[in-house]
């Protein structure tokens, strides 16, 4: 332990008295974040939806700009691991969990309860749809690329400590080195543990819900903490192996399982009509950007219920996995040029995106207005994609084989995310020690179980949101901060 800094201290001093609150007063802990999120999603949820507006448009001016052809690194530096390993890794630590939690569920709730439809309508699944997309397109993996190239330029170009306070060096210069700069990393540390919370709480709420429906066990909170320690201890074994050897290979195990998954969805499913689904769904998802990009108000009290409930949820959410996903991409970066890394980035995982959710969406949706699984709607959130397999061929070993990939995504997202927590408490140390990695992975663990305890999924997305707040402002000024880099140094 002779490697780490007052951040991860102070940070896991902080982290300890939080998980005891919990555990001591889970209602309180409840009733004093849910007024928090209240406030935060009703003065500023507009920023949120600003400010992930700002980020992709900001992208999308790297890939064109003259900054493009620079590299991550020195001139002759070559990458450190295959385009497909790479895709891999990024993808399994950027959506995992997310997208097999909500590729059923998302859509089938717009479908019920739709902001600007009359519920349970053609249309009503058409907007369903392309409101799913939107919610796992290019705003999202346009949050991740911002820090990831922050911090993978300044790392490998200015070889400066891989720490999310380092990327501020043009504008704040030695500063980063006190007190400021220990502030920025243990906003990343906070955020990183409570948005890998939330997704590690769905993880296990969704295994809980696809036992239940191949067995006799109940999705208790009991089960749900059992299924939390059970994959901690194997995330710990992983996390104990390094970044070369386990993540990379769970990682390519769950590119491969998704596909698969994907693939017999296609196949068991009405396969004309899901290819259709993508081909329209891709179509009005590009037509609705602009719109959908700066929606953050609306005269119809409903709707702007919704969209604090849905969009503002999100943009916070993988505003609080931007520091981890950031900096683990930014770890297996090495070597591409920035316009290779946006691109990549930015456009292959959300093209994947789209098609998952129209595959496992529009299969939900087609079984509920078809008449073939009627009651789709009824079933909890991590239910649903169970309840999809239920009525396509040999449904059991699909829902078997989807259990399966949860675990592993559980293991990979829970896995990087101790990396990454390593990395920011050991002053960008890239290979942190295994003491520092699996202590974050019991005060990941811990925080999902308290939250879970306290207010169920409720809790899981208002800890999101209140802990990306104050990184909304780091990711904006880290922008400021990178372009000031890239003009210094193209100019060298």
């Amino acid at each position: 332990m002779k490697k780490v800094t007052n951040v991860f201290w102070i940070s896991l001093f902080i982290s300890i008295i939080f998980v005891l609150w919990g555990a001591i007063a889970p209602k309180n802990l409840n009733y004093v974040s849910t007024s928090t999120q209240s406030f935060l999603t009703d003065k500023f949820g507009w920023l949120y939806i600003f400010s992930v507006t700002i980020f992709l448009v900001y992208c999308i001016y790297l890939i064109v700009s003259r900054y493009g052809k620079m590299k991550l690194g020195k001139p002759e530096d070559q990458p450190e691991y295959s385009r497909l390993s790479w895709l891999a890794m990024l993808f399994s630590a950027g959506m995992g969990i997310g997208i097999i939690f909500w590729g059923s569920a998302e859509p089938l709730v717009h479908f019920a309860a739709p902001p600007e439809a009359e519920p349970e309508t053609i249309e009503a699944a058409k907007k369903a749809l392309r409101y799913s997309a939107f919610h796992w397109g290019f705003h999202t993996w346009g949050i991740y690329t911002i820090i990831a190239l922050s911090i993978a330029y300044f790392k490998f170009r200015r070889e400066v400590p891989g720490v999310i306070s380092a990327t501020f060096q043009p504008l704040l210069g030695d500063k980063v080195n006190g007190v400021i700069g220990k502030i920025i990393d243990i906003i990343a540390v906070f955020a990183t543990i409570f948005g890998v919370a939330t997704s590690l709480g769905l993880g296990a709420s969704q295994i809980g819900g696809g036992l239940a429906f191949i067995s006799d066990i109940e999705n208790t909170m009991t089960t749900k903490f059992i299924i939390i320690l059970i994959v901690t201890v194997l995330f710990m074994i992983s996390a104990w192996s390094g970044i070369s050897r386990g993540i990379k290979y769970l990682s390519n195990i769950n590119i491969i399982l998704a596909i698969i998954l994907l693939v017999l969805t296609i196949i068991l499913g009405p396969t004309g009509y899901l290819f259709e689904t993508f081909a329209k769904t891709t179509i009005s998802y590009f037509k609705s950007i602009p719109a959908d990009s700066f929606r953050f108000t609306s005269n119809d009290p409903q709707y702007k219920q919704w969209i604090k409930d849905w969009t503002v949820f999100y943009w916070a959410w993988f505003i609080a996995w931007s520091p981890f996903v950031g900096t683990f991409i930014a770890r297996i970066s090495k070597g591409r040029t920035i316009r290779e890394f946006v691109t990549g980035v930015l456009v292959i995982p959300t093209v994947f995106c789209v098609l998952w959710f129209a595959v496992f969406g529009g299969s939900s949706l087609f079984q509920e207005t078809e008449g073939i699984n009627k009651g789709l709607t009824d079933l909890a959130t991590e239910e649903a994609m169970f309840g999809m397999f239920s009525s396509l061929p040999f449904g059991t070993i699909v829902t078997v084989l989807a259990l399966v990939l949860i675990g592993t995504f559980f293991v990979t997202s829970a896995d990087s995310a101790t990396f990454v927590l390593g990395m920011q408490s050991t002053n960008g140390n890239l290979n942190p020690p295994n003491a520092v990695k699996l202590t974050w992975g019991v005060i990941q663990a811990a925080t999902a179980s308290v939250l879970l305890a306290s207010g169920g999924l409720g809790a899981l997305q208002t800890a999101s949101i209140v802990s990306a707040f104050p990184f909304i402002f780091i990711l904006l000024i880290m922008i400021i901060s990178l372009t000031k880099a890239l003009r210094e140094d193209y100019r060298k």
